[in-house]
């Protein structure tokens, strides 16, 4: 006994699997060669191809016509108008009659004025005495000590009640301690008969020396 027939299947079974497997062989066979798509195109039938036109655009409206210009008319100028006027009046001539004008009165010429008269020549400041004398006593105490000497001249101006009213030195004795003591002495003592022009007292100026000068053996 074969070994088919010790498991029970028949040799009509076993030629059915055969074909079917040889059915399934064939198939796959006809799809990688290409079978499957012949039939697809078979059954499909041919694609037709259509070209579709494109519509132009519609064409750009014109522009609307320019507005009418109204027609202006010729210019007519107005007609000349001649307007009358009267004459004038004739000018009026006035007459002015001279008036005499009274004569002008001539007053008699002033008498002239008498001579004034004759100036008086004035007379300087006169110094009373002993108002110009110095002494060692007058002496600055540095000037007394440092045995300064010389002579200083001043100018000083006299009013009309005699002082003296203003000192100037007009030369240096060569210290100034001594130029300084001087004009204080002036205007402290001296005293003057003030100057007189046309018999009435006036300011005057008049120049004077100090000479200091110390005793000796000092």
């Amino acid at each position: 006994m074969s070994y088919l027939q010790q498991e029970g299947i028949s040799k009509r079974t076993w030629y059915a699997i055969i074909a079917v497997a040889i059915l399934h062989v064939l198939l796959g066979y006809a799809l990688i060669s290409g079978l499957a798509i012949k039939a697809v195109k078979v059954i499909t039938g041919p694609l037709e191809t259509v070209n579709i036109e494109e519509q132009a655009p519609p064409p750009d409206e014109p522009p609307p016509p320019p507005p009418k210009l109204e027609d202006i008319p010729p210019y007519v100028p107005p007609p000349d108008v001649q307007i009358e006027t009267s004459a004038p009046p004739p000018p009026t001539i006035t007459t002015q009659t001279a008036v005499p004008q009274p004569q002008p009165t001539v007053a008699p010429p002033a008498p002239a004025p008498a001579p004034a008269p004759a100036a008086v020549p004035g007379t300087p400041p006169q110094a009373i005495a002993r108002t110009f004398t110095v002494s060692e006593d007058d002496y600055p105490d540095a000037s007394r000590r440092a045995g300064e000497e010389g002579v200083t001249s001043v100018r000083v101006t006299v009013g009309v009640d005699g002082r003296v009213k203003a000192c100037s030195v007009t030369k240096s004795s060569g210290f100034s301690r001594l130029d300084e003591r001087a004009c204080q002495i002036a205007e402290r003592r001296w005293r003057f008969k003030p100057a007189t022009e046309n018999g009435q007292p006036v300011e005057a100026s008049i120049n004077r020396n100090y000479r200091w000068q110390l005793r000796e053996g000092r």
